[in-house]
Order: structure tokens, then C-alpha cells, then sequence
């Protein structure tokens, strides 16, 4: 009896977590319509007419809020594939892996410096603009130019979301360092904010988690949370690890295995 109630109770979640995957799914298309509209309104003078300077300011926020929705759906339907164990594996240069994560970082908030960091035809070049906004990228110059073969997309949702906190809560830097062994790709990402009392350690983690809103460690903002990407480094068969205490900041460490094409 309680077997049958399980498989019952299994297939009744199954049904459900399909059914909130094509809601959010259908999100999508409204969403896109906003945004072109938007754009269309700012950017087409000659059909629509000049704007005023606070109907522009009044679209542009618009537009990144938009924005931020679209991020936010994207990154739910890549977490419901990801409580499947769904793993979408493709060859990708690692400077085309960074470049993605930091383009979708700073396009909310700095559009110029994510126009920048797309020109950038090089490591050096891709360095200093990052200084200028002050996150320092560690990479040898072998590894910038390397393809590896993983899931593209949760890497950048695990990369957007590391550093958006990491550039929330920093006092003046933030550092990123990638690595490579035979086996694994590393990521570590360090800020020198408050950092993180080891009693919350373990909570960060959890669904829904955030410390009393008075605390200065307080973790708030878009995108899918720490427990989300834990589900995400973990449905690639990788660890997640955090370095941190009260007053020296904080260090979150990604250890992935590579894969190989079939």
C-alpha cells in the first residue's frame, strides 16, 4: 500500500513539475513581445517619435526589468531540467564561457561595459576592462584559448550567479580565478565583503534561505540562489564549496569533471 502510494505521489509531482515547466515556458514569448517593444520604442524615432528624457529613463527601466524576468525564467527552466538530470554537453572555448556570464552580468546594470567586454579580441583586453569595474580574472593564456565539452548554459548560470553576489556584497574587489586539471574545470570566486558567519554555512544552501534582512551578511537579489546553483553543480556531477567568516569575505569554489564527446 505505501509502495502505491508512492508511485502515485511520484507521478502526481511529476505531473506538477511538468505543468510549472510550460507556464514558464510561456513566459517566454510575452516576454520577448515586451522587450521588442521596448526596444522598438527607443530605438525607432522615425516611426514613433522622440522620447523625453524621462520617458526614456521610465523605458529603459522597463526594459532592464524585462530583462531580469527573462534571466529569471531561463534559469528556472534550466533548474527543473536540471532536477532530472538533464545534461546538455557542448564543445565551447572557456573566453566564450566568460564572456557569456559577464555580458549577461553587466547588461542589466552597465551596458557600455558590456559592450566593451564583447569587442575585446583578447586575454589582456578582457583583463583590464574587467579591472576598470574592479573584478580580477586569474586565467593562464593556454586555458583562455581552450574548448572543453559541458553544459554550456549551467555554467553560465553558475557563473552569473557566483558573481552578481560576489559584486553585491564586495568592499572594493572581486576575484575570479579558473583552472584546469586533467580531470576537473575549477572556479573560484572571491570577494572582500563582509563574509559569511560560519553558523549560516550549511542554511545559504537551502531553498528560500536568507539571513534576518537587518544583517549586514544578508543574502537578497535576483537569480537562482545558492541552492539553485548547488543543484546545478551537482547535476554535473561537480561539488560546491564556501571559504568564509565574519569580516573576510568569501570564497565559493566549483569543481566540475570534464566530460568527453561520445
Amino acid at each position: 500500500m505505501n509502495n502505491d502510494y508512492g508511485q502515485d505521489n511520484g507521478s502526481f509531482m511529476d505531473r506538477r513539475r511538468i505543468k510549472i515547466d510550460l507556464l514558464i515556458h510561456d513566459l517566454k514569448v510575452p516576454l520577448a513581445v515586451i522587450e521588442a517593444g521596448i526596444v522598438s520604442l527607443l530605438t525607432r524615432v522615425e516611426k514613433y517619435g522622440a522620447l523625453t528624457d524621462k520617458q526614456e529613463k521610465v523605458l529603459m527601466r522597463a526594459l532592464r526589468n524585462t530583462k531580469v524576468t527573462q534571466t529569471l525564467v531561463n534559469d528556472a527552466l534550466e533548474l527543473g531540467r536540471a532536477r532530472k538530470g538533464v545534461i546538455t554537453p557542448t564543445n565551447i572555448r572557456i573566453s566564450m564561457l566568460l564572456e557569456q556570464a559577464l555580458v549577461e552580468i553587466f547588461d542589466l546594470a552597465d551596458s557600455g561595459t558590456s559592450e566593451k567586454i564583447k569587442g575585446c579580441t583578447n586575454l589582456e583586453m578582457f583583463r583590464e576592462t574587467l579591472e576598470e569595474k574592479g573584478l580580477r580574472l586569474s586565467i593562464d593564456e593556454g586555458l583562455w584559448c581552450q574548448e572543453i565539452y559541458l553544459d554550456q548554459l549551467k555554467l553560465v548560470q553558475i557563473l552569473r550567479n557566483l558573481l552578481n553576489n560576489a559584486l553585491k556584497y564586495r568592499k572594493k574587489q572581486v576575484e575570479l580565478k579558473v583552472d584546469k586539471t586533467d580531470r576537473h574545470l575549477v572556479i573560484f570566486v572571491k570577494d572582500d565583503g563582509e563574509g559569511i558567519p560560519s553558523v549560516y554555512h550549511k542554511k545559504i544552501f537551502e531553498s528560500y534561505f536568507q539571513m534576518d534582512a537587518s544583517d549586514a551578511h544578508t543574502v537578497r537579489g535576483h537569480g537562482l540562489g545558492l541552492a539553485g546553483v548547488m543543484t546545478l553543480v551537482e547535476d554535473m556531477g561537480g561539488e560546491l564549496f564556501l571559504e568564509s567568516d565574519a569580516g573576510k569575505g568569501a570564497v565559493f569554489s566549483v569543481k566540475v569533471p570534464l566530460m568527453s564527446p561520445a
